[in-house]
């Protein structure tokens, strides 16, 4: 009965044409938010706002193709336009602070542009990873001007929910900047950060004011099992540890990514579905107690009246896990399993019995329980 976070999702990103790469199929688009078997099950996909019109456009095609699947979508920016920025260039320069209002419409004008194409946004980005200054499209923001921007101008962004700061690097000192004031916390709807640093923690100002966090972006680029088994835990500890709300990989499609280059669920997209096509969105996540098996990670979810237990067993030898249940009466589980020969393959029904389950999990793998 003790409940933590509420479980908005897990996504992906298109936000450009990664090299190598061939355009995101409608096949594509089945593999990745189709929540049947063999698919990821993905809720969210993460677009750019662009400047130019013409990948605004492949971009609205994507949103469309997401939304027809079930999935929402949210945008986040890579720079202002070239006009409102100090070096009138997407590339380095900041915004000019008298185009601080015309910035705000610039975004807001995107979401009503989505949603009269078809595609309404679930929220729009201030600007993705203002924390530092790439050699591409950017744009620096200090913490004190994202939350001036926010306090003064993010009212303007009423067409959509408004996500800040999406920080490179999980800096609580730069988020709390901006939520430790109450008027430019009064105009943010979610808490969004990335995962290049910083560490996995839980914001305790955000929980205190009642905002979502969300982890909007990480990327490995290692394809081994191991690097696999990696992403399983750091979406465990994203749940357990940070209390985040929704987890967000980079490119959907990429060598890396959840559906490879040539279009078919990767080892970590399998991973991922362990989780996403069995956590819906909405799901609460609910407690566990510590484990007495170190190598065993358990974490536990509520979706409506089901029960839903994902366990990453990260160890070289397989493990006979016990699981009790207290202050609820279960009935049975059905277990899908992912590891290094197999790719969410559904055993047979384990029953519970005094109130308890035992279940034994492979060596190296990811075993979801469903209650049935």
């Amino acid at each position: 009965n003790q409940q933590n976070q509420v479980i908005q999702g897990f996504g992906c990103a298109t936000v450009f044409n990664p090299p190598n790469t061939a355009a995101v199929t409608a096949e594509d688009f089945d593999q990745l938010f189709g929540s049947g078997a063999g698919q990821v099950g993905l809720n969210f996909l993460r677009i750019r706002i662009a400047s130019d019109d013409a990948w605004r456009a492949t971009e609205l095609n994507h949103a469309k193709a997401a939304i027809q699947r079930g999935a929402s979508v949210f945008a986040s920016p890579w720079s202002p336009p070239a006009r409102m920025k100090t070096n009138n260039n997407i590339i380095g320069g900041k915004l000019i602070p008298d185009s601080a209002s015309a910035y705000a419409k610039y975004l807001n004008d995107f979401a009503l542009y989505m949603a009269a194409n078809g595609a309404p946004l679930y929220g729009v980005s201030v600007q993705n990873e203002p924390d530092w200054e790439p050699g591409y499209e950017g744009c620096v923001w200090t913490a004190e001007e994202m939350r001036d921007f926010l306090k003064n101008h993010g009212a303007l962004i009423s067409a959509t929910r408004l996500m800040a700061p999406e920080l490179v690097n999980n800096n609580q000192t730069y988020v709390n900047t901006i939520l430790s004031d109450d008027a430019a916390t009064a105009n943010l709807d979610i808490v969004g950060t990335h995962l290049y640093g910083g560490g996995l923690v839980e914001n305790a100002l955000a929980k205190a004011k009642g905002k979502e966090v969300w982890m909007t972006e990480h990327l490995d680029t290692l394809t081994s099992w191991n690097a696999c088994i990696n992403t399983a835990i750091e979406i465990h500890d994203c749940f357990t540890r940070a209390n985040f709300n929704a987890y967000i990989w980079w490119y959907g499609k990429r060598f890396y990514g959840l559906i490879g280059q040539e279009g078919t669920v990767t080892k970590r997209g399998f991973v991922v579905s362990q989780f996403a096509r069995f956590i819906r969105q909405r799901a609460v996540r609910l407690s566990t107690s510590a484990n007495t098996r170190p190598e065993v990670l358990v974490s536990s979810y509520r979706n409506g009246a089901k029960r839903v237990l994902v366990l990453i067993n990260k160890g070289v030898f397989k493990v006979k896990q016990t699981i009790r249940f207290q202050d609820i009466t279960v009935g049975s589980f059905l277990p899908y399993t992912t590891s290094a020969a197999e790719n969410v393959a559904q055993g047979a029904t384990a029953s519970v019995a005094g109130n308890s389950i035992v279940y034994t999990l492979p060596a190296g793998s990811i075993t979801t329980l469903v209650e049935q």
